[in-house]
């Protein structure tokens, strides 16, 4: 009987999903699911959940439920994470100050200067969960789904032994769009992707040996597709090659789009997307309401369930590694050791992978286009900077970080670069320490 460990359970939309994914394999029929969470409300909503799907998929789960962490390492087999340091409250600010100073974030939850300090906040406490593994479970393994997610999968797997990989839903989903604009069955696609996360690229895209991207250079001629992808379209237009993540994160990630308010008003406009320069401010609101959480419980709970398997990879890595060892290929974010060959050598890179009962086997070995490889490897470096940065406990390697970050330093002079930082390390204290 395996035991599978979700920290940070109250992260309904992943944990719900997930268990209900769990119990569509015979191999897990008896798992023992353990559920943490610091917040003993939600997680006691979370775990009637869980209770539901195991009375409606007629498994045998053994079901735990514990504000303890060391508790829920216990025995564990493998650990899913998704926790959030610092909650709404400390978040806000790494919006509302970079916009003080002209640098417009969209969602700051992954990279520029609202990433590099979400990272600086969570990097402690993921750090710490690896070191109770080391200590409780070491033979478990980590799948994480916490952003930031390379600046965090890089500090765990450099700092600690835990065998760590970080899971995302971009390179699933955006080869499901692009199949879907071509007019092609999902199911004849093959592609290659590989990068850091949200920063990966389809260096090939085929269905049954023809390459989709005259397709998709002729699809984004119509306004209809366009304007679905208006940043990512701009940077296919220019680099040949698509990248994975939304328009909304990419936006923030470069200089060309979010400099300037014409800019703002021209790419990142919300016809058709699924994001808008007002995006934050809706956000914040809808994560205040007192409401959300019961409601999105109520809705699990009444709503019918759905029985079959979703697109989240964590269960069949699960399979591979634990179950009945079917072997399952994937994009996974680990330590780069040459794989990609013009990246900076130690990165975390987002390749394919298969999962096997041994752990995960590399599928890519080469070098990235040479357009896409320069600007990866860019914010490669600052994430790796970022990480140094934490380790070290240096303000000078963050101002250096932000400052390379390509929208601060199409906006900022150096000299606010650091004016910016200083406010986001005071307001950020309580989390971060003491920064020299």
């Amino acid at each position: 009987m395996k035991k599978i460990t979700f920290i940070g359970a109250g992260s309904a939309g992943f944990t719900v999903g997930l268990v209900k994914d769990l119990a569509t394999f015979p191999a897990f029929h008896d798992a023992t699911i353990c559920l943490m969470d610091i917040n003993a409300y939600r997680l006691g909503k979370i775990t009637e959940c869980v209770e539901r799907i195991k009375r409606e998929m007629e498994v045998d789960f053994t079901i735990e439920s514990t504000l303890s962490r060391e508790e829920a390492l216990t025995g564990a087999d493998a650990v899913i994470v998704t926790v959030f340091n610092g909650d709404i409250d400390i978040w806000q600010h790494e919006i509302i100050i970079p916009k003080k100073y002209g640098v417009d974030i969209n969602i700051g939850d992954t990279r520029s200067v609202a990433g590099i300090f979400r990272a600086l906040r969570n990097i402690p406490l993921m750090v710490d969960i690896c070191r109770d593994m080391e200590r409780i479970c070491p033979n478990a393994f980590m799948l994480n789904y916490t952003n930031p997610m390379a600046m965090l999968c890089r500090a765990m797997q450099t700092y600690t032994s835990v065998d760590v990989t970080g899971l995302c839903h971009s390179v699933q989903g955006t080869s499901r769009m692009l199949a879907e604009w071509a007019g092609v069955d999902y199911a004849d696609v093959k592609y290659t992707c590989a990068g850091i996360n949200h920063m990966a690229f389809f260096t090939e895209l085929t269905c049954k040996g023809q390459d989709l991207y005259p397709i998709l250079r002729e699809k984004i001629r119509e306004p209809e597709y366009y304007n679905k992808e208006k940043v990512r379209n701009e940077i296919f237009k220019t680099f040949g090659y698509y990248v994975t993540e939304s328009s909304g994160h990419n936006s923030e990630y470069t200089p060309w789009f979010r400099k300037r308010p014409d800019l703002i008003r021209k790419f990142c406009s919300p016809e058709g997307a699924n994001w808008n320069p007002g995006e934050y401010a809706f956000s914040l609101n809808l994560r205040r309401d007192p409401g959300r959480f019961d409601n999105r419980w109520k809705y699990w709970m009444e709503t019918p369930l759905v029985k079959e398997r979703g697109h989240e990879y964590a269960t069949n890595i699960l399979n591979a590694r634990l179950g009945d060892g079917t072997p399952f290929e994937f994009n996974a974010n680990i330590p780069n050791h040459g794989s990609i060959e013009n990246l900076p050598p130690e990165c975390c890179v987002e390749i394919p992978v298969i999962a096997t009962k041994d752990g995960y086997e590399r599928r890519f070995q080469g070098r990235l286009p040479a357009g896409p490889a320069a600007l990866v490897s860019l914010t490669a470096q600052i994430e790796d900077l970022t990480v140094e940065a934490w380790h070290e406990k240096s303000k000078a390697l963050v101002y250096q970080a932000v400052s390379l970050d390509p929208l601060c330093s199409a906006v900022l002079s150096l000299e606010e670069v650091r004016d910016m930082c200083d406010e986001l390390f005071a307001i950020n204290a309580e989390f971060l320490g003491d920064y020299r």
